[in-house]
């Protein structure tokens, strides 16, 4: 969603009739972000203020694919949760009991205010056994001054106190992009990931068998791309590049 659709709240030129486009086609698609702090209801009243109009039910998630892979692994298991409405709210509704007596997982996602004293009870509930999730590994999240700790910095905290390492669930994870595919009822053979990212969208859908796009509205430059031992199917200057080839690509 980031550097792909929006920059800083700002539709991303294209990115619009990108949407459009690929409603007019009848193509299933899901907006993706590691983003775990909203739901997709608050993120569809983002996008829609940017005049992006995104189905609430075509956006997915880190904080939903957290709880889907908890729901599948551990159902009614008790967790501990450092995050924001999008990852309390999608483990509620998928049934968990959040508590602060022997959790069976610590649950970390993105949050502007992290605290100390969360840490803390997170790293004591580890030692004493607790389980150790977390929703996606990026390290810094944007803002307009600059770059702030993510989900990844906050781990590497935890972990440097504990010894544990989190499974992370959200991108570069394949079972990200799986998770997506299910929701679609797609196949790997017969869609493609449009992202900014080499270290995340790309590697992500290179790993899950998709055809992969890589937009240079985001994090990833030209110059860049050559450092990784690995590349996207095809480099675009943006979105607005793929809306004639989605309308190409609409069922007959």
């Amino acid at each position: 969603m980031d550097g792909v659709l929006v920059h800083e709240q700002r539709a991303i030129p294209g990115a619009a009739e990108f949407i459009a486009a690929l409603q007019r086609s009848g193509l299933r698609f899901l907006v993706l972000t590691n983003n775990s702090i909203f739901t997709a209801r608050d993120l569809r009243a983002r996008l829609l203020a940017s005049g992006i109009d995104v189905p609430e039910d075509c956006i997915w998630t880190s904080a939903l694919a957290t709880a889907q892979f908890l729901a599948e692994q551990s159902p009614g298991a008790s967790v501990y949760v450092i995050g924001e409405t999008g990852l309390t709210t999608a483990l509620h509704e998928a049934g968990f009991v959040m508590t602060e007596t022997d959790p069976d997982y610590v649950v970390l996602g993105e949050t502007r205010t992290y605290s100390f004293e969360a840490i803390t009870k997170a790293i004591r509930y580890l030692e004493r056994g607790s389980r150790f999730i977390a929703t996606n590994p990026d390290a810094t999240g944007p803002s307009a001054e600059g770059s702030l700790p993510a989900t990844g910095s906050v781990a590497a905290l935890i972990t440097r106190a504990t010894g544990l390492e989190p499974y992370y669930v959200g991108k570069p994870n394949p079972l990200m992009m799986r998770s997506a595919l299910n929701r679609i009822h797609a196949h790997s053979e017969t869609t493609v990931m449009v992202g900014d990212r080499m270290d995340t969208d790309v590697i992500a859908g290179i790993e899950a068998g998709l055809r992969t796009f890589l937009v240079l509205t985001g994090s990833t430059s030209v110059e860049r791309i050559s450092r990784f031992p690995y590349r996207p199917s095809q480099i675009v200057d943006s979105v607005a590049d793929l809306v004639d080839l989605v309308e190409r690509w609409a069922p007959s």
